[in-house]
């Protein structure tokens, strides 16, 4: 069965960093249930082979296990958590990241063009779907060139094409074809992800975004929230709240000046929103980030 060479493959390649000799291939191995931690998604297919992991994206929550797959195809900030890992049965995944180019070179290369537009706005920037034969297969036979240094450079590329192709093809097709089209609705968003993110310290008026991402105003809520599950102003919150526990995770003890820079103006608003969204002030939670900075934020599979 694919998933039993699958996991056999990935416990044998995983190392600590979770990288591997083959570009935009990862592998992770987790042998223990954190708490649920911050994180940002990348755009990425993860397929999980043992094991399972739950990612929160504003209210809405995914839970993928043993032959499932999540296409991220925006990144965005989530919160994570593998489920039910111990080193007895670590949890095993495989991740690929998915780059816009690749996308639209391989549509141009199979000259079938954009899909119909379909009704209802964009696909969510998450999803989870089964993963069918010809994709576990394909992803077996990329993990196989990892023991074949003399193949991999050749044949590497060419099974990661396979795979993305296999995702264009499938259940998550419509929104790994949007990744690749420069026009569509979700590239619109992703211009404003983009914006939001380099320039999160700073204040925005929605209408500003709406003319970025070449929509109206209404037209501009609906598609990020159908593509995000927040808000515009909500998305940079969470953004402020991420970098700021990074940077609290090296700067512990200054406190109001991380908020500061992040873009807060008030102390006690900071101290707020940090709690509810962590759990902790922003304080107490620093001193547990310093001692272990394994917690801060960090790209999910």
């Amino acid at each position: 069965m694919p998933l039993d060479e699958l996991r056999t493959l990935l416990d044998r390649h995983a190392r600590p960093d979770w990288t591997t000799p083959v570009d935009e291939v990862l592998i992770s191995r987790v042998d223990r249930s954190d708490p649920p931690a911050p994180a940002t998604s990348g755009t990425v297919l993860a397929l999980i082979a043992q094991g399972s992991k739950r990612l929160m994206l504003g209210d809405r929550v995914f839970e993928y296990g043993p032959g499932q797959y999540l296409v991220a195809s925006v990144d965005l900030p989530v919160t994570g958590q593998f489920v039910g890992a111990t080193r007895e049965h670590p949890a095993l995944g495989f991740g690929l990241t998915l780059e816009p180019s690749a996308v639209a070179e391989l549509l141009l290369r199979a000259g079938t063009g954009p899909a119909p537009r379909a009704a209802g706005g964009p696909p969510s920037g998450i999803s989870v779907s089964r993963a069918p034969e010809a994709l576990l297969d394909a992803v077996v036979r990329l993990l196989r060139l990892l023991d074949e240094p003399r193949d991999r450079d050749v044949l590497a590329p060419l099974v990661k094409q396979e795979i993305l192709w296999r995702l264009i093809t499938g259940e998550q097709g419509r929104a790994v074809r949007q990744l690749g089209l420069a026009d569509s609705s979700l590239s619109h968003v992703s211009r404003a992800v983009r914006w939001i993110r380099d320039h999160y310290a700073e204040p925005f008026r929605v209408e500003d975004l709406a003319r970025l991402a070449g929509m109206s105003p209404s037209a501009f809520y609906r598609n990020f929230q159908a593509v995000t599950a927040m808000s515009p102003i909500r998305f940079q919150k969470q953004i402020r709240l991420q970098q700021a526990r990074l940077l609290l995770a090296t700067h512990p003890r200054d406190v109001t000046g991380v908020g500061h820079r992040v873009g807060y103006d008030s102390p006690s608003q900071f101290s707020r929103e940090y709690r509810r969204q962590f759990g902790a002030p922003p304080s107490e939670d620093a001193a547990r980030l310093h001692r272990d900075s394994g917690t801060a934020s960090r790209t999910s599979v």
